[in-house]
């Protein structure tokens, strides 16, 4: 059924009809042309009637095409004339003028679109009174344009309300722009006021950081942490760290920079006082003489002090990471701590009250030690580490021992010195019978004629008595307490005496002695009994050094100045180690067994050397002896004299033709 056009549109038709073939040449072109476009198109008559409308006219307004035909154009936008021409108040256009406004319409449906209206009021040539209507529907684009307007808002929020400073620079080195954090960062109150700053000189500690960050960003394409020095607005220095990204323009030339800024100034004074902190801990640990030792639940080393490194011989970065903590114990004996620790027996859980063990050394031996051991937890109670002090006892139970020996010794000193007053004694008390012995056996002698056998018996019981008198004699020097008298003395003469007192006793049966005595000697300055005292010590120690079997060689001789005398004693004994022989002259040092020796007597010969100006030297072998050599000063005054003597025996010598 052909539906016939209303008379009103038909004559709306023959209205447009002239013009369309005016100004296109043809309807067919017409209507060619407002089809091809996206946007309505209307022509309106001077009465504001619709004359014509093209499809996509229809489709913005959801009128039906042959609707629209002699429609009021305010109408068909869902619009009051008043209304419609409200939109356009003020803004009367001349012929062929585009006036165009931007609003919002509702169409028949109800549906609510945002448009773009266009008019042209025709010229005389396209036909008096007609208005020509361009419809855009701008719904998706004005969608489009509040969805940026809501993301450039966000963005502006987050770029406010973001806590580190974010920047726009120029390559000049002017802030473009910046944000709220970037301003109180550097202590400014307005952006005004920091975009006018040079970034180089007012805001860089060190020039030379801005041209450092300049290069890396055009030579790698950005900066990531790099840590620079600002300048606040008061001076105040601050440390940050600076990402960014240069800005290229078309000609791919660099504009700019953007990027962010964080301040890490209080990170670095955390992190300096960390390192103190962490450095005054380190060096609490390593300054502690005691041993320290922490070790994870596994066994791992973490913390081996010098104290530690000391006690056992092994170095820090042997042991930490490499060795397990059972290794520095004797076996058995980690199980044991770690026992210990978790009972509440040995100074409660998780502690370990002094105790006294040993650990292992490097070279497998053991070593005492006190140790103070803590477990470590961490903060849900769980163990994460143990933590040991290990004192080292070799000192300590070395000087219980000395002690030990010290009080022996003194207890022998003092029996030594009441034995002396004993022997004084009793050589006072026994002298005077040997005195008797001696007169009465002589005069019994006298009175008896020569060659009765008696005078033989008697003859014994005299000689007897005069050693027994000699021995007296050096008891009571021996015993006797008095300033020593330097004065000339024949050092030969005083071995002889020594050995006469020492030779008899069982110690001496074994050995044989060897004497290399210079008979032209000169006399030394000294004290005849001090020096024999000095004698028969280094004499007694030699024979015990032999264990009473061996060769024992006396020398003295004159050195080559004939300015001091030198006495050798040699023994073929077990030598002395030569850990020991720094200390064999210091007080109450002995080798010899508890009871056996004092640990004075070297000490005293030494003292009594040097008090007559001397020296005395010791050369050991293990194994096969020992010599010590004595140097004295001669008496100058009697030297000349024994040169003399020397000199006549000789001539006397050469007269006899020997």
């Amino acid at each position: 059924m052909e539906i016939k056009k209303p008379k009103t549109s038909r004559r709306m038709d023959r209205a447009v009809r002239p013009s369309r073939r005016s100004s296109f040449g043809s309807e067919a072109d017409f209507e060619k042309i407002v089809e091809m476009g996206n946007d309505g198109i209307f022509v309106v008559g001077g009465d504001g009637k619709i004359l014509f409308a093209n499809s996509m006219a229809s489709t913005i307004t959801g009128i039906p095409r042959e609707r629209l035909l002699g429609r009021d154009f305010p109408s068909a936008l869902g619009k009051e004339e008043k209304d419609f021409l409200g939109s356009f108040s003020g803004r009367e256009g001349a012929e062929g003028q585009k006036l165009c406004v931007e609003m919002e319409i509702t169409t028949e449906l109800g549906e609510k679109k945002a448009v773009e209206v266009c008019l042209v009021r025709g010229t005389p040539r396209q036909g008096e009174g007609k208005t020509y209507v361009y419809l855009r529907d701008i719904t998706e684009r004005r969608r489009f344009e509040k969805e940026i307007r809501n993301s450039e808002e966000k963005l502006r929020t987050l770029f406010e309300r973001v806590r580190h400073g974010l920047f726009v620079s120029s390559k000049e080195g002017r802030f473009i722009e910046c944000n709220q954090a970037m301003l109180e960062m550097l202590g400014y109150e307005n952006k005004k006021e920091l975009l006018r700053k040079d970034l180089p000189q007012d805001i860089y500690v060190r020039v030379e950081d801005r041209v450092r960050f300049m290069e890396r960003a055009e030579r790698e394409g950005c900066v990531k942490d790099m840590e620079v020095e600002f300048k606040k607005k008061n001076g105040e220095k601050i440390t940050v760290l600076l990402t960014a990204y240069p800005i290229w323009n078309d000609r791919g030339e660099v504009v700019g920079y953007e990027g962010i800024n964080l301040d890490i100034t209080e990170r670095k004074r955390i992190e300096e006082e960390l390192r103190k902190a962490n450095e005054f801990f380190v060096n609490l640990i390593q300054s502690s003489v005691d041993g320290i030792i922490a070790a994870d639940m596994k066994g791992n080393i973490l913390i081996f002090n010098r104290g530690a490194e000391a006690l056992t011989g092994y170095r820090a970065e042997e042991v930490i990471g490499k060795i397990h903590i059972t290794k520095i114990y004797p076996e058995g004996v980690a199980k044991e701590v770690m026992k210990r620790l978790r009972s509440p027996d040995y100074g409660g859980v998780g502690k370990l009250a002094p105790s006294q063990l040993s650990v292992v050394d490097k070279e497998g031996r053991e070593v005492p030690v006190q140790l103070s051991a803590a477990l470590i937890y961490d903060r849900a109670g769980k163990e994460v580490a143990s933590v040991g002090i290990f004192t080292d006892l070799r000192p300590r139970l070395e000087m219980e021992r000395k002690l030990q020996e010290t009080h022996v010794q003194l207890v022998s000193s003092e029996k030594m010195a009441s034995l002396g007053k004993l022997a004084a004694g009793i050589a006072h008390e026994i002298n005077n019978p040997l005195g008797g012995i001696l007169i009465y056996a002589s005069l019994m002698m006298e009175d008896l004629p020569e060659g009765d056998p008696r005078r033989q018996d008697l003859a014994r019981i005299v000689s007897e008595a005069g050693r027994c008198k000699e021995i007296v004699k050096s008891l009571l020097e021996f015993a006797r307490q008095t300033e020593p008298k330097m004065e000339p003395t024949d050092v030969n003469r005083a071995i002889t005496e020594g050995l006469f007192f020492l030779e008899n006793q069982a110690l001496f049966h074994n050995i044989r002695i060897v004497k290399n005595l210079d008979p032209f000697l000169p006399p030394v300055r000294g004290h005849a009994g001090q020096l024999k005292q000095v004698f028969m010590n280094i004499i007694v120690n030699a024979a015990e050094a032999m264990h009473g079997n061996g060769v024992l060689t006396i020398g003295t001789s004159s050195s080559s100045d004939r300015k001091r005398v030198i006495v050798e004693f040699t023994d073929t004994g077990e030598g002395i180690p030569p850990e020991n022989l720094p200390r064999i002259f210091d007080p109450f040092f002995t080798t010899k067994g508890v009871g056996k020796g004092t640990g004075l007597g070297l000490a005293t010969s030494y003292g009594i050397v040097q008090d007559h100006g001397g020296t005395i030297h010791v050369k050991s072998q293990v194994g096969e002896g020992t010599t010590f050599a004595i140097e004295l000063p001669v008496w100058l005054e009697a030297e000349s004299a024994v040169g003399e003597e020397m000199e006549r025996e000789k001539q006397s010598e050469v007269a006899m033709g020997r």
